[in-house]
């Protein structure tokens, strides 16, 4: 009988080993298996985090968790099957504050349109994708400006978290001011403490562990109510389903928001992509390069399917990079990870009671490594240096990454125009130069 299952196993990881090219790309089955826990631990905020910030928007928040879990499991099951990718997806940091601060609260958008402009964005992204022009648009941008766009996204979504904690709030005289420290913005700030020595340890999961720490104390305290149910079926996905709003999105005064989108995704997905195959190790393989291909359409399909079931875009994560660094080498890590988000959906009762202040130092945590991209400008050169500090300060402080991408782009081209290197300025540049003016003006 043991030798019967003995047999059993070897042809089962026989058949894993020919279908994801385990031995080939030199790992080992309870590698992948590590790989993908260790992906999912790291980036399992998202399913407190994205529904915390959507919901601002005026969404079912029950259903943004199952959607959520959905959107990140079919995005990452489709990057292990089909691009046999150690890759996780799920609704951008950044994209979804873009979403709910900047469009919906922002321009007054609802949110039904909202999602129509992720879909048309996404759907704009796959004509590029598919003609080969979304390589060479990412080529003509200039590398400081998307530096500058990531540093500036990581400042605004930071800055939100600092207003969801409590620690910052409006005042007349001056915009912002301190907050009162109250109970929870204490309990904000202990999480954010326990993120941060998570992360200087260089413990994974530092962000997961610390939004359920706050959520077990907020419990205890009181603040927070216990569920009736641990384990249940998933809220219904239908007050958010194919609510997606596609004409309401096809108006001119959204034609700045739909590149931003395309704009920010652009640069997220292909850098996560490229950083990830480079630290395989695999990046001059031929075919490794046909597998990026793969993982752009894949990054593009999740963003319409995500669109549909009712969330803002959904893309590759760099988190990926934690499971690679722990060995993950092929799809079947994302298959691990795929799985672990579906069986999240048996806990929505336990995700639902997680409070706002307890998620809200994510916000800040991520912020602060989006910002670190920083490091690479060349600030000493002010041809550099003004866009980008132009891109960066007025993404907080207009409360929008669209008008700091267009105010960013606008200070590049001028500042290259008075230094007369019209070299620099692409024709790719020169159509964005206007697009932006364009929607400033709108």
């Amino acid at each position: 009988m043991q030798n019967i299952l003995h047999s059993k196993q070897l042809h089962k990881e026989t058949f894993l080993d020919k279908f994801f090219k385990i031995s080939q790309r030199e790992s080992t089955v309870k590698t992948e298996i590590i790989g993908g826990i260790t992906t999912f631990l790291t980036m399992a905020y998202i399913i407190f985090v994205n529904p915390s910030i959507l919901s601002d928007a005026g969404m079912n928040k029950g259903a943004l968790i199952t959607v959520t879990c959905l959107a990140s499991g079919i995005g990452t099951l489709i990057a292990g099957l089909w691009a046999n990718a150690p890759f996780a997806l799920a609704p951008g940091m950044g994209l979804n504050a873009f979403f709910t601060y900047t469009l919906v609260l922002g321009k007054g958008v609802t949110w039904e349109e909202a999602l129509g402009v992720v879909f048309i964005s996404g759907l704009c992204f796959l004509i590029l994708t598919l003609g080969g022009i979304r390589e060479k648009i990412a080529k003509a941008i200039p590398k400081e400006l998307s530096i500058a766009t990531t540093a500036g996204i990581g400042l605004f979504i930071a800055f939100i978290g600092l207003k969801n904690m409590g620690l910052i709030a409006s005042n007349n005289a001056t915009f912002v001011t301190l907050g009162n420290f109250s109970t929870t913005t204490l309990l904000s700030l202990l999480g954010l403490l326990i993120m941060a020595l998570f992360e200087i340890k260089k413990i994974k999961g530092g962000i997961l562990i610390s939004i359920l720490t706050i959520t077990i104390i907020s419990l205890s305290l009181g603040i927070v109510s216990m569920p009736n149910e641990i384990i249940s079926l998933p809220p219904s996905i239908n007050p958010i389903f194919m609510k997606l709003n596609i004409l309401g999105a096809l108006k001119i005064s959204l034609m700045g928001s739909i590149f931003s989108f395309m704009f920010i995704d652009l640069f997220d997905s292909l850098g996560v992509m490229l950083s990830c195959y480079k630290n395989m190790g695999l990046g001059k393989n031929t075919n490794e390069e046909d597998a990026l291909k793969k993982m752009l359409h894949v990054d593009v399909t999740s963003t319409l399917i995500g669109s549909v079931l009712g969330t803002s875009t959904v893309t590759s994560y760099a988190e990926s990079t934690t499971g690679i660094a722990a060995g993950a080498r092929t799809g079947l890590s994302s298959v691990i990870i795929a799985g672990l988000f579906f069986i999240s959906l048996l806990f929505t009762p336990i995700i639902g009671v997680v409070p706002g202040f307890a998620t809200a130092p994510a916000l800040v945590m991520v912020g602060i490594f989006m910002f670190q991209s920083i490091g690479n400008l060349d600030l000493k050169d002010l041809k550099i240096a003004i866009p980008a500090f132009i891109t960066i300060i007025m993404m907080p402080l207009t409360y929008s990454i669209s008008t700091g991408l267009s105010f960013g782009f606008i200070s590049y081209v001028l500042t290259h125009i008075i230094a007369k290197e019209f070299d620099k300025i692409s024709i790719t540049l020169w159509f964005i130069f206007g697009l932006s003016i364009l929607n400033l003006m709108v």
